[in-house]
């Protein structure tokens, strides 16, 4: 009787003692701040919910930095997609077509008649649309190098373009007037209206889904 009696004291004695484990979950665990990354850290291997967060500051994104280099970008890419637009246009290559045939020009250039520059950079207006064009641009053969230059303009809607000014400026300045031995792009300006039909007549002819018997 004496033995099961000092059994259960001694039972309820050990299952009042805390145990050593119980002790270590009880106590809440101390986690020192980490400090927030910093530029060359390297990557962030382990997150944790209680480091310091990054000040604000310090990571904010500045506008004023980048944004006049994405307007430079845009300004940059528009002027050389205008400028390409001026290159692949058939009035350039007629020219150039027309420079390489005329004698005066091969006279003073020489043979292989191109663009100066690799890039070449198509300078002046070209409306078409308008009925306006004035463009430059430098060349060179196997002689000398020289600027073209090609003014052209559409006095009507639905008239012919006439040709005002074909020229070869010289590397001393001096100006070869291309058109003494004609003009070789009336043929090819536009659409040639028929002598002694003005633009309203013209109109008129073709108006409508029918045209007018012969």
């Amino acid at each position: 009787m004496l033995s099961r009696i000092t059994q259960r004291t001694a039972l309820k004695r050990a299952l009042a003692r805390p145990s050593p484990c119980a002790k270590g979950r009880a106590q809440p665990q101390r986690r020192s701040l980490t400090s927030a990354p910093r530029p060359g850290d390297g990557p962030l291997m382990e997150r944790r919910a209680d480091r310091e967060l990054p000040d604000v500051q310090t990571s904010r994104f500045h506008w004023s930095r980048t944004f006049p280099i994405f307007l430079g970008i845009v300004a940059a890419t528009s002027i050389a997609i205008f400028n390409y637009q001026k290159l692949s246009s058939p009035v350039v290559e007629s020219t150039l077509y027309a420079l390489r045939t005329n004698q005066r020009a091969r006279e003073y250039l020489g043979d292989e008649i191109y663009f100066k520059a690799q890039i070449p950079w198509i300078s002046g207006e070209m409306n078409q649309l308008h009925g306006r064009i004035d463009i430059k641009f430098n060349v060179k053969g196997t002689k000398r190098t020289g600027v073209m230059r090609f003014a052209s303009f559409r006095p009507t809607p639905r008239g012919m373009f006439e040709t005002t000014e074909w020229s070869l400026e010289t590397e001393d300045g001096k100006v070869i007037d291309l058109l003494e031995e004609g003009d070789p792009f009336r043929a090819i300006n536009g659409r040639a209206v028929e002598p002694g039909l003005d633009d309203d007549a013209e109109d008129a002819k073709v108006r409508g889904f029918r045209q007018m018997p012969k």
